[in-house]
Parts: C-alpha cells; sequence; structure tokens
C-alpha cells in the first residue's frame, strides 16, 4: 500500500512538474536537459568546436542540449559529442553512441578508440546506479561511478578541460570532492533549479587539470 502511494505521489509531482512541461514542448527526452543547459550558461563550458564525451547519456536529454549548442550554421555540429550508456538510445543526429557498462574494461576501450587519442575539452557524467534504497550501498555505488568518469577525465582531458559530474550529497561526499581536488584547479558543487530540492543529487564541476596523466 505505501509503496503504491508513493507511486501515486510521484506521478502527480511528475506531471506537475514545469520542467517535464517544458521538456515536452521543447522535445527533450527529459526535465535532465534543464539541469545541463543552466549549468552550461553558468560555466560557460562549451564553445563552437568542443569535442565532448556524455557518460551516462541515455535517454539523450543531454546529447540533444550538446548538439543544439555545437549546432553548425550550414548543419551539422562544429565539434564531436561521443556519448555512452548502458542502456539503448535512440539516435540523436550527430551524436556517436556507443553502448556498454562504462565499468568494463572492453567498453572503456571501445569509447578511447572512439576519442582517437585527441584531447577532449569536457566530460559530462550523468551516471547513476539502479537505486537499492539503502542510502550507503547507494552512495558507494555512486561514487564508484563519479570515480571512474574522473580516472577517464584526467587520462583525456585538455590542460583546460572541464569535467561535470552527478553525485550524491551524504555517505562519501567529501571524499569525492577531496579527489576532485587532487586533480582539478578549481571544482565548485552546483545544484541547478531543476535538480528536485529533496534530491541528494548534486554536480561536482571541475576545472582546469592539475596534472594530465596519458
Amino acid at each position: 500500500m505505501a509503496k503504491k502511494k508513493l507511486n501515486k505521489a510521484w506521478l502527480a509531482q511528475h506531471l506537475t512538474d514545469p520542467y517535464v512541461k517544458q521538456a515536452q514542448q521543447r522535445g527533450y527526452r527529459s526535465r535532465a536537459a534543464f539541469k545541463l543547459i543552466e549549468i552550461l550558461d553558468t560555466d560557460r563550458l562549451l564553445r563552437g568546436g568542443d569535442t565532448v564525451v556524455d557518460l551516462g547519456a541515455a535517454p539523450g536529454a543531454w546529447c540533444q542540449v550538446l548538439r543544439e549548442r555545437l549546432a553548425a550554421p550550414g548543419g551539422g555540429i562544429a565539434g564531436r559529442i561521443i556519448a555512452l550508456d548502458l542502456l539503448p538510445m535512440e539516435p540523436v543526429a550527430d551524436v556517436e553512441f556507443i553502448q556498454g557498462d562504462f565499468r568494463e574494461a572492453e567498453v572503456l576501450e571501445r569509447l578511447e578508440r572512439a576519442v582517437e587519442g585527441r584531447p577532449v575539452d569536457l566530460v559530462v557524467s550523468d551516471m547513476a546506479p539502479n537505486l537499492s534504497g539503502v542510502a550507503v550501498a547507494d552512495a558507494a555505488r555512486m561514487a564508484d561511478l563519479a570515480e571512474l568518469a574522473v580516472d577517464f577525465a584526467v587520462h583525456h582531458l585538455k590542460p583546460d578541460g572541464a569535467l561535470l559530474v552527478k553525485c550524491f550529497h551524504g555517505s562519501g561526499y567529501s571524499q569525492l570532492v577531496a579527489l576532485f581536488k587532487r586533480h582539478f584547479v578549481t571544482v565548485a558543487p552546483r545544484k541547478p533549479r531543476a535538480s528536485r530540492d529533496k534530491s541528494a543529487e548534486t554536480y561536482l564541476l571541475g576545472r582546469g587539470l592539475k596534472d594530465r596523466q596519458v
């Protein structure tokens, strides 16, 4: 019974959510598009010609936003967008998609081949584990994904590149901030307005590598 009430409450909130309505009106695949839009605008993270890697890309809302921002006047995009997710994703024009588990070495190798050894300007990660409801376990899984994103960024970002990663503000958060500070010149938390107030979700933004590893 409690689960039914919870589902009804979630559905009611979802249907009245202004970001859900805006996403539908603008053709975005999820309300998450507005989280990235706000951060891109606030921090001026993206420029024409940039190469971007989008981790945890499905259903593709962030890819849609990135493609809009990199759209070239004559068609296509000025730059590259390489997206990866464990789940399948409907194609987004001009986005190169890899399906696979980022935690697996073979999938990471496929992503590295797609990058072609060229430094990346921006890595964004909206990856999240399947949540169990056990806060400590979920935070540990989230931190593991965030650490993998940091490791990829450290090896593939340009010296002045940036990494944006979703994490949970709770158990393990301070350790993740410390990890970012070891590798990035500036580190800042971001809680976009489209991120629900009750959610522990937050984002960490690292800019400028202290020591790029190759």
